[in-house]
């Protein structure tokens, strides 16, 4: 009798956290789906939720020659590709030091890093322009990149990632001869490569979207990423088509989208394996 009663106020429990997280789902998932029953309805009857109406591909077809795509498109794989990789160089290099060599102020450097994770990239627009102006570096790929180089994110994530790495593995790459970069290398980088999967997952998708730093820094369509080219296209200046925006969206979001279903494993179990140590 008492251990049923015990059972029982489980079997709720974990009825109530199936049903929360359904819900929470729901919720989040519900803009996407609406966006794609309006990108299949004809211009006007977006909202018109009724099945009797025929569905068609024509918003795509219209949104795809209503604005250069390909230019956005790649514009946007240029910009991730820059970012992430000046991110995966600095990231590796700081983290490395931070995880295994010992220096003077090692753990206040740390703390200066960290506190770079409470500051939105918001705050620093006005000095992230004057900077990429001074450079010379205004309307192009290298200067929507290079504010984000240096990313906290990711020399924390990695820091805890090399030091989940058994010193053994470095102390024998030593022994047969291997540099500091070569232990990194060879040791280090292929144990922790899932975290790098996922920190690149992160990366291309924060850079994907972001939108209000290359509104900014870009003057010309020949620069312009999909974030950017997106909210152009939808202007009310240009006329209000829910469902044709609707069809560019989606084009805009399916890669990301199709990127993480297929490394959506890898990108939960890094996270997991990347705790605080």
């Amino acid at each position: 009798m008492i251990s049923s009663l015990l059972v029982r106020p489980i079997r709720w429990s974990t009825a109530l956290d199936a049903a929360g997280a359904w819900l929470l789902a729901l919720v989040w998932i519900a803009p996407l789906l609406f966006a794609v029953w309006a990108s299949l309805r004809a211009p006007g009857e977006a909202l018109d939720f009724s099945l009797s109406r025929p569905f068609t591909l024509d918003n795509y077809r219209a949104a795809w020659v209503a604005a250069p795509w390909p230019t956005y498109m790649l514009n946007t794989l240029m910009l991730v590709t820059f970012t992430l990789a000046g991110q995966l160089v600095l990231c590796t290099l700081a983290g490395f030091a931070f995880a295994r060599f010992r220096f003077r102020g090692r753990e206040v450097l740390f703390v200066l890093v960290l506190l770079q994770l409470f500051i939105l990239p918001e705050v620093l627009i006005v000095e992230n322009y004057a900077m990429v102006s001074r450079l010379a570096l205004l309307d192009t790929i290298a200067g929507m990149g290079l504010p984000y180089v240096a990313s906290a994110f990711g020399i924390f994530l990695l820091r805890q990632a090399f030091r989940s790495v058994p010193v053994e593995l470095e102390e024998a790459a030593r022994v047969e001869g291997c540099s500091w970069l070569g232990v990194l290398w060879r040791v280090y980088v292929p144990v922790t490569r899932p975290v790098y999967l996922a920190y690149a997952l992160v990366s291309v998708a924060t850079h994907w979207n972001n939108f209000l730093w290359p509104l900014i820094v870009t003057n010309s369509p020949d620069t312009r990423p999909l974030t950017v080219g997106l909210s152009l296209f939808g202007a009310p200046e240009s006329g209000v088509n829910i469902s044709i925006i609707s069809a560019a969206t989606l084009m805009v979001v399916a890669p990301l989208l199709l990127a993480f279903l297929i490394f959506q494993r890898q990108f939960i179990q890094s996270f997991l394996r990347a705790g605080i140590r």
